[in-house]
């Protein structure tokens, strides 16, 4: 069972004295797996720790800037628990906590509040006001508070370092296949199905419309697509992401998720959608008749790439 705390001020004695993982773990990708793995072998009888921030700092300082988030905090703990980690040190993220000096980072936060036992991040990880702490600082700090440290080189292969901005352009570029790759499972967008204009149904393809909210808006289009169900259900469907031009003059993006052979109210439930391939780019039609057929296109090319994925 993993424990989430929330405030770094209150944290129980007995969730104390953990080896923490330090980062903004945005998708959890292979590369942070790789990370939590080197850490556990450092001391394995340790209870392992995950130290992360919410939200992303970037959204603070830049808030003008397009959502770019692989996973919001939901999603990321779901998937940091099922790399094993036992405890999760969710810092709020604020403008207070932004103040903090590189020295009070670790001495309050890592060494008095949370007493953490070893450290492990990457070779770039920056922390403290204005990012004036870095590895080797951290280093001399943490030293001088007996906490270990293990800085751990990225995860490459033959594109250079995993990271989570690779991820990001290859969504952005539409090749989720290569998301899958990297994170080691398909990306998804989870969120509460809301009502749209009901149009769907009046072609025969009814879909859950949820919005994309804080997630980075991948390559516009039509997707093969698996959607969780809150019960744990997975089903096959096709999905579109983008702006409805055959339908719609606004320029708001959304995805909306036809779910194969399925019939029940879905309002208000929340899904997890799972991006498998990019069937097509997004484009306007000349009129609900042809955008019926090419629905029923996309849903026979999503049924048969499904069908030839393996088993997971």
């Amino acid at each position: 069972m993993t424990a989430l705390y929330t405030d770094w001020r209150t944290v129980p004695e007995q969730a104390r004295g953990a080896i923490l993982a330090l980062g903004n773990f945005d998708g959890v990708h292979l590369g942070h797996a790789h990370l939590l793995r080197t850490l556990h072998a450092a001391r394995p009888n340790t209870p392992l720790g995950v130290l992360t921030f919410e939200p992303h700092p970037r959204e603070l300082f830049r808030p003008e800037d397009p959502p770019f988030r692989l996973s919001l905090s939901a999603e990321r703990r779901d998937a940091l628990a099922a790399l094993g980690v036992a405890r999760i040190f969710e810092i709020p993220f604020d403008r207070e906590f932004s103040t903090l000096t590189a020295e009070q980072f670790v001495n309050d936060v890592l060494h008095t509040a949370l007493g953490a036992r070893h450290l492990a991040c990457g070779a770039d990880f920056a922390y403290g006001h204005r990012r004036g702490g870095d590895v080797a600082t951290l280093a001399i700090h943490a030293e001088a508070l007996g906490i270990g440290l293990t800085i751990v080189p990225a995860l490459t292969d033959a594109g250079g370092p995993l990271s989570s901005s690779r991820i990001r352009r290859a969504l952005l570029d539409g090749y989720p296949e290569r998301a899958t790759e990297e994170l080691g499972r398909p990306w998804a967008v989870r969120g509460i199905v809301a009502h749209g204009d009901k149009r769907g149904r009046t072609i025969g393809f009814p879909t859950a419309n949820i919005s994309l909210g804080r997630h980075l808006e991948p390559a516009r289009g039509v997707y093969a697509v698996t959607i969780r169900l809150p019960d744990g259900t997975v089903c096959p469907g096709v999905a579109n992401i983008g702006r409805r031009p055959t339908v719609n003059s606004t320029t708001e993006s959304r995805m909306e998720a036809h779910l194969f052979d399925f019939d029940a109210d879905l309002y208000g439930q929340e899904l997890s959608v799972s991006l498998h391939t990019l069937l097509r780019a997004e484009r306007k039609f000349d009129g609900l008749d042809a955008l019926k057929a090419q629905i029923g296109l996309d849903a026979t090319w999503a049924r048969d790439y499904l069908r030839a994925l393996p088993a997971s």
